[in-house]
Formats: structure tokens, sequence, C-alpha cells
């Protein structure tokens, strides 16, 4: 019998990323994860037991960045690509304005998966929008999720309250609280979570309430020792070329740096070193300061964030007349960054990292790979590698007089120099290389994940037998069928399409299957191939009794009604519970005393501070339904679309109420009625929902879509 290699995913989506010449620096979003993923995926497909790599991005077509980014596919090696998927707006946008698309995504990715032979071993999210996306994918398709986050929402909200910033201003800025939501979700759904240092998961992942220690694998980062290492620059033109490029800065190029190397963001606090460095006339006196903040053209055409810390960084060396001193190159290439750090350490310089957070800290693996000690933050990662390496300082890097101090120590002991610069090269090489990093991520996986992942599709050969046709259209019974001023219309004209065409018709209700029953019979429509009943945790075929078993055992996952109730009984002032025949076995149902923005995210941290695994959904701003983490009326479509080889493409969903935003996210084409909440109204640029304003407005989506083309 053949063996399989390994057969893996990984989803990296924002940010530029390819195979060659990353732009890190660029922006906030082209940092150090985007080198390490890479780096990541090309070591894997290195490795004898690993058949495939798959690296999932978003396909980018934007006259302002590389054409690079609008190839769909790209080989990395033999064995890895990245595959580059649209979704979203064509152009090159940030991070943060992504959340509306990615269910798109995950849509897109589900097909492409049930379209291969093979599924993948695991699925590895990288950041809080592909750890949202690799969740979906995990449940919808039973594969095992690892999840990294790189650096967490509640930590960046943590320190920029603390810095001071106005939490409306976070909110509008980072979308903090979809990015927390989207980690809330990824940790839910993760059997696996990557980080690289023992702080990461007992400080930072330890404040969300869907995070359990037992999931916890520690593996610190690699460094590329091909490129890092110690061995003195190769040429007197590599000693040239890096002369021309801080020459125009600095009066004496023979000086020890202080060098830095990071994007130009709020986070890596450079304006701070700066200030300490312009205060202290020894370090004046013994180093130059260099600073690497990424290339840029003109600092006017920069996003806010980087023109703002640009702006600071001229300020001060203006502030303490720093001309001469400072250097801030605007352009350098990549391949130059292992010379810059042996450049400095051939000067006996240091490297800093005044950053007030740093997850791990790759450049400091870096430059103690090149023979560069290091003067660091004390926060995070930092920790954990001068406890191997013993190459260095960790400082407070929010304290400037301490700050100064360490900066200060660090630079007058020679002796205490060379040992530290020995150490760092020694450390790296035994602790912190590529292939000890590889070598670790698959032992780790492999006795983690190995008899998780099923290697085949779940369902298979089922549209030939499918109770849900080649087309189907949902109605909600709740809101469309109570209310429609077109339902005469309706029912006069939609059985004759229905059987024309082969279209089956959907129902999506609260209500119990019986009590949805009952109401249906007096429309007077045409008989339902499938009600999804009880707010999309009940399924039931045509005129079946009994409910999709299939569906029940995938969503019943640590469903606790008890604990629920207990959770929520205290907030009296806000929600009351509905009746018991409006309750069901999967569903705790509730009231709101009066409509309120404000109910949602509270019953959401509820439930995480309880450690439920259930999520709240919101229904004509009064009707709240606490259901289980992997139920709702979307997730039950997309369960029926897998069980019956659906696309879909070929769903179609009438919505109107708020609460229905669920429904129209991702692929499913939308008929958006003339009553419709005006919640609904952002989705009017997407190409598949269509808003009607005509009486018989359903029969107008469907001619509006070609539901009744024979194909």
């Amino acid at each position: 019998m053949l063996c399989l290699g390994l057969k893996l995913l990984h989803l990296n989506l924002h940010g530029l990323i390819r195979s060659k010449d990353l732009e890190l620096g660029r922006d906030s979003d082209t940092g150090g994860q985007t080198l390490y993923v890479l780096e990541l995926v090309r070591g894997l497909a290195a490795r004898p037991e690993v058949e495939k790599v798959e690296l999932i991005t978003r396909l980018i077509i934007d006259r302002k960045v590389s054409s690079d980014y609008s190839n769909p596919i790209e080989k990395i090696s033999s064995c890895a690509e990245i595959i580059r998927l649209p979704f979203g707006p064509k152009r090159y946008i940030r991070k943060e304005l992504l959340w509306p698309y990615l269910d798109d995504l995950a849509d897109q990715i589900v097909q492409r998966l049930q379209k291969q032979p093979d599924l993948p071993d695991w699925i590895h999210a990288h950041y809080a929008d592909a750890g949202y996306v690799g969740a979906l994918v995990s449940r919808r398709l039973g594969l095992p999720l690892v999840f990294t986050g790189h650096s967490l929402g509640r930590e960046k909200l943590r320190r920029l309250l603390v810095a001071g910033v106005d939490h409306d201003q976070i909110e509008q800025t980072y979308s903090i609280s979809k990015r927390i939501d989207a980690e809330e979700l990824a940790l839910a759904h993760a059997n696996l979570v990557i980080t690289s240092t023992k702080q990461e998961s007992e400080e930072q992942y330890a404040r969300y309430g869907r995070f359990s220690s037992e999931n916890v694998e520690i593996i610190p980062p690699g460094v590329d020792l091909n490129r890092f290492h110690s061995i003195d620059l190769k040429s007197k033109d590599e000693e040239k070329q890096l002369n021309q490029l801080f020459k125009p800065f600095l009066r004496d190029l023979n000086l020890p740096p202080l060098l830095a190397i990071s994007r130009a963001v709020r986070r890596k606090n450079i304006p701070a070193l700066i200030e300490t460095y312009g205060r202290s006339s020894i370090l004046q006196q013994r180093h130059n300061l260099i600073l690497i903040l990424g290339c840029r053209e003109d600092s006017r055409q920069l996003e806010k964030q980087q023109r703002e810390v640009f702006q600071q960084v001229f300020e001060l060396v203006d502030k303490y007349n720093l001309y001469g001193k400072v250097a801030y190159p605007k352009q350098h290439k990549r391949e130059q960054i292992p010379l810059v750090y042996r450049w400095a350490a051939c000067r006996k310089g240091l490297f800093v990292n005044p950053a007030l957070t740093e997850p791990f800290g790759l450049t400091l693996l870096e430059a103690s790979a090149c023979g560069l000690p290091m003067v660091t933050t004390d926060d995070g990662g930092p920790r954990d590698i001068l406890s191997r390496c013993e190459n260095g300082l960790l400082v407070d890097v929010t304290d400037i007089e301490a700050f100064r101090d360490g900066l200060e120590t660090a630079g007058a002991n020679p002796t205490l120099w060379k040992t530290w610069s020995n150490n760092g090269v020694e450390g790296v090489s035994r602790h912190f290389s590529w292939d000890a990093h590889v070598c670790n991520y698959l032992a780790k996986m492999q006795k983690r994940l190995k008899f998780l992942a099923p290697r085949h599709r779940t369902f298979e050969n089922v549209e030939e037998n499918s109770p849900i046709g080649k087309k189907i259209i949902f109605l909600d019974l709740d809101n469309h069928l109570e209310q429609s001023k077109g339902l005469s219309i309706l029912k006069n004209k939609l059985r004759d399409h229905l059987s024309n065409y082969d279209i089956k018709l959907g129902i999506l209700t609260g209500r119990s299957i019986k009590a949805a029953r009952y109401r249906y019979q007096e429309t007077k429509l045409p008989n339902p191939a499938v009600w999804i009943c009880q707010a999309g945790t009940e399924i039931y075929y045509a005129d079946n009794e009994k409910s999709d078993i299939f569906w029940q055992d995938s969503i019943t996952v640590d469903w606790n009604r008890k604990g629920i109730e207990k959770a929520l009984f205290d907030l009296k002032d806000y929600l009351e519970p509905q009746s018991t025949d409006q309750q069901g076995l999967y569903k705790v149902s509730y009231l709101l005393k009066e409509p309120s923005d404000a109910v949602l995210p509270l019953v959401r941290k509820r439930l995480r501070q309880f450690g439920l695994a259930a999520s709240p959904h919101l229904k004509c701003h009064w009707y709240l339904d606490v259901v289980p983490l992997r139920a709702s009326r979307a997730e039950a479509i997309r369960f029926l679309t897998l069980r019956w080889g659906l696309s879909l493409e070929k769903v179609i969903i009438v919505a109107s109420q708020q609460g229905d935003a669920e429904l129209i996210r991702g692929l499913t084409t939308n008929i958006i009625t003339s009553d419709h909440d005006s919640s609904l109204d952002g989705f009017r640029s997407q190409q598949r929902v269509f808003f009607s304003d005509a009486q018989d407005e359903v029969l107008d989506g469907l001619k509006h879509f070609r539901f009744f083309k024979s194909h």
C-alpha cells in the first residue's frame, strides 16, 4: 500500500507575500509574519515526509503594487506553491478592511478543497483573519486547525489603552472587536495553538475565554543560517555599498552603531529610542543611531500611522539636533539586511529592539546569528531568546531612564561585548535554526493531529440522490412569509416555476418543525424540500419527522444548555426567557426588554467568561437565540450544500430583517426585499445581492439572477 506524504494548507491573508523579494516594512501589514510564513512553507516542502504545501493568500490587482500579486498560482518549490484567491476589492487594502469579505474566501476554499481528491492533513491559520476563515473551513470539512495569532488583539488593545489612545479611536482604526471575536472563534476551533514563547501562552492567550492551555505547543521560529551568519563582509564592494547607504547621514561611519530594524508603526516604539539617544550625551559620543524602517519614496504618501511615526522621527532628530548622528535611509534591499547586521557587528555595535510588545522578535535572532549583541524590550519573546543565548540585556523601554542606562551599560565593556557576540552566534545555531524549527514543528503536528484528519471528502457521489435538487430557494417563514406583500403573487406563480426548472424550496424558521409546518400550511405554497428549524439547529427533509443526524452530531460539541441559562441569568435588566414552546433542544431563546446594540456584545462576553461553546444571534432587534458555536442558519445551508453536492451559487436566499447579514455573507445568491431592515443596506455594492422594489420581489430577484435557466 502506497503511503501518501503529508498535504498541508497554510492561510496568510493580508499583506503582500511572494516567493522572492519580500517587501518587508513597506507598511504595517508587511512585517516579520510574512517572512516567517514563507520560510516555514519553504522549510516544510523540503522535508521528505511532506508531499505538498499550499499557501493561500489574497489575489490583488492594483497598479500601485507589483503584478506578482495578481498571479493566481506561484511556485515556491517543486512541492510548494502560493495560491491567490480573489475576495474583497481588487486593490490592495489594509487588513482591518478585509473583515466583510472573509466569508467569501471561506466558501471558496471549501469549494476548492471539495474538488481535490484528498483533503489536507491540517490547516495552519496565521493571524486573526486567517483564524476566522480557518475556523469556518475546519468546521465544515472536519479538518484539524492549527492557529498562530502572531500578535493578539487583546494585547494590542491593552497596550494602546495604557498609551492613552481612546477606545473609540482604537475601534475605528483597528476594528479591534472584530479581531478579538475572530481570535476567540479560532481558539474555540483550534486543535493546536502554536506560540513562540511561554509568555505568549501564559500572559496573552490566557486572556481569551476559549483558550485551553492543553492545546498549546511552544515552537520558537527559526533563522536561515545560510543568510544570517557571523562571517565578515565578503568583499570591499559590500562594505562600500553600506558605507554609501549611511554616509549621507553620518559624520563618522566608524562609531559603533545602535541599530534598529522594524516597521514604522507605533508598537515598535522607535520615537522612544530616539528620545533616549537624544537625552544621553554618552550615547551620542559613543554611538551612531541607525534606523532601518522600511522603504519609502515620499513619506507623505505613506499610510497615516507610518506618516505619524516618521514625523515624530524627523521632529526628534531636529529637537535634539542629532544631524550627523542618526541615519534613516529611504531605501534598502532585502538582501542587504544580513550585510547591515554584519556591518554593525564589525563596528562593535548593538542591536536595539524598543517595541512596546514583541510576540517573538525574529530580527533579534537574525542580529544574534550575525554576532550582534542586543538590548531589547523586556516583553514576550526576547525573554526566551536571551535566556537561551545570553547575549545582551532586557530593559523597560517605557522608562526612558532605565532604557538609557541599559544602552550605556551595554556599550561600555568591550570584553562583555565579545562574550555576548560569541554567545549569540552559538545560541542561535543550537536553538533557533530553521532545520530545528521545521523538525520540531512536524513532530508536534504529527503527534497531536495524526489521527484527526479525514483524508477524503466526507460526502461523495451524492448529487443524483439529493433531496434538495440542483437549485434551491430559501424563504424565511417568520418574517418574509408572515409579512410579504407579494405572497399572493408568489403563491400563484412559484409552483409552476419550481416544477419546470427542478428548483426546490427551503424554509428558514426559529420555530419547531411542528409549529413551522402548521403555520406553513396557511401560505398555500409548494411543499418545501428542506426545513432549517430552531434558528439553524435542526434540519428536516420534506415530510420526514426525524432531523438530519449528521448535522446534529456536528453542532452539539460541548453544548451546555444549563450553563448558558446560568451564565445569562443575572442579565434580567436586558433579557427575559421566551415561552417554553419557543425553546429548543439546542436553542435558548430570549426576548430583549429594550432593543439595544450593546446587548449582543454583552452576551458574547458573558458566554466567553463562562467558557461556553455557544454563540448568540439577534433577530429583528428583539429576539435573541443562543445556539451551539458551530450552528447557525448560514452554517446549516453550507452543511446541506456539502452533504448533497450542491454549489453555493445555486442557492438563493430571500432576506429582509436585522440579523440576516449572516445569510448574505459568502458565495450564496441573495434577494433583499423592499421592506428590509436598514442594517442590510451595506450589502448594496455586492454583485450577488439584489435589492428588489417590485411587488413580486422574489420572482423579480429570481429573474434578475436568471435562476430559471435550465442549466
